[in-house]
Formats: structure tokens, sequence, C-alpha cells
């Protein structure tokens, strides 16, 4: 068996406290370790008290659900925007404006009315001018647009100024129209002083 000189290794006394060096790490772990498991006691032991007693005494947080649900329907969502059903058309508005459609915009012509034409009246015809045998002549202008004759003759009446067609009430106002337009005479005269319907007399200046 070989023999070894003595060294400081073997100069070890019977009651040193000193142990193997994993021995001591291994306590110092465990010396190092009992600072964090209290912390994380405490952690656990406040965090515990926070969930379960709090609440229970009253006291919530800031940011409770109730306060998200609040905050959250503030917002407007997307399905509160107008949609394109709610818009009015172009045909809507053009009816809001009030603006009258072309069928119901009057009409800027009035239709003309025309008296009734009766050519069974018979017709008075009188000169009251001094030219000879005018009222024969203007008598047969009559006769010839179709109305019958009832005196021909001169005027003997207050003179006249100007020719006129004296009719009796509206039922002989187109007789006077007409005959008026057949013989030149714009003077028409809704009277009740003859007893002809309709009476032509011829004034100064007629021809």
């Amino acid at each position: 068996m070989t023999k070894f000189a003595r060294d400081e290794f073997d100069r070890v006394p019977q009651s040193s406290s000193r142990q193997g060096v994993h021995r001591l790490v291994a306590s110092a772990s465990r010396a190092a370790l009992w600072p964090v498991l209290l912390l994380g006691g405490i952690a656990l032991a406040v965090g515990l008290v926070a969930f379960v007693v709090l609440p229970k005494l009253g006291f919530t947080s800031s940011t409770t659900p109730q306060a998200v649900a609040t905050a959250g329907a503030s917002k407007p969502s997307a399905a509160a925007s107008p949609s394109a059903s709610s818009m009015p058309s172009p045909s809507s508005s053009v009816q809001a404006s009030g603006q009258p459609s072309p069928s119901d915009t009057p009409s800027s012509t009035p239709t003309p009315t025309t008296a009734p034409l009766d050519k069974t009246a018979v017709v008075a015809v009188y000169n009251g001018t001094t030219t000879g045998g005018l009222a024969a002549r203007v008598a047969g202008m009559v006769q010839g647009g179709g109305w019958p004759l009832s005196t021909v003759a001169n005027w003997g009446g207050m003179p006249q100024q100007t020719s006129s067609v004296f009719y009796k009430g509206a039922a002989q106002k187109g007789n006077a129209e007409a005959l008026g337009k057949l013989l030149g005479i714009s003077n028409l005269v809704d009277s009740a002083e003859f007893q002809q319907p309709v009476v032509v007399i011829l004034g100064p200046g007629y021809k």
C-alpha cells in the first residue's frame, strides 16, 4: 500500500464543527428562503382579504363592472348610427319642399267662354245717319248672316253718337257679339228699352 506524506487534510480535530461544503450551501439556501416565503404568505393574505372581506364591507374599486358597463353604454355603437334606409330619398326631399307638381300647376290661360248663339231671334235695323238706303244694305248683311229681320227703317229717336248693337238680356249676348263682328260694330249694350231681342242702330260715320 502506497504511503503519502501527511498534509492539512489529515489533521482533522475530533471536536471540529466543520461540515461538508454541500451541507453548508444547503443550510445557507434554506435560511435565505424563509423571508421570501414569509412575504409571499403576507401578500396572499392581503389578496384574500381584499377579494373576500372588503366587498362584504362595501368597499369597491373605481373600476367595478357596473362602471365599465356604464362607460361602454355612453359610447355610441355602430348600430346607433343612421342607416341608409333612414336617410331621406331625393323623391321625398322634393315632395317635402312643397313645390307643386306639373299636374297641380293651374293653367295660366283661362278657357274663354262663348255666349250661346240663337239665330232664331229676329233683328231690327235702324238708320241713324243721313245716308240714304244704309238700313236696307245692312239688313241684307244681317239676313245673309242667318238672322231673320223684324224692322228695317230710319231711326226716329234721340240722335246716336256711334253705331251700337242693343240686346235684351244675357240670352241674346251671343247674337249681339256675332252681329257686331259681322257689321264691324264694337259698342254692345245690354238694354231692356226695346221690345225686339236685338236692335242695330247705325250711327254717324258708319259706311
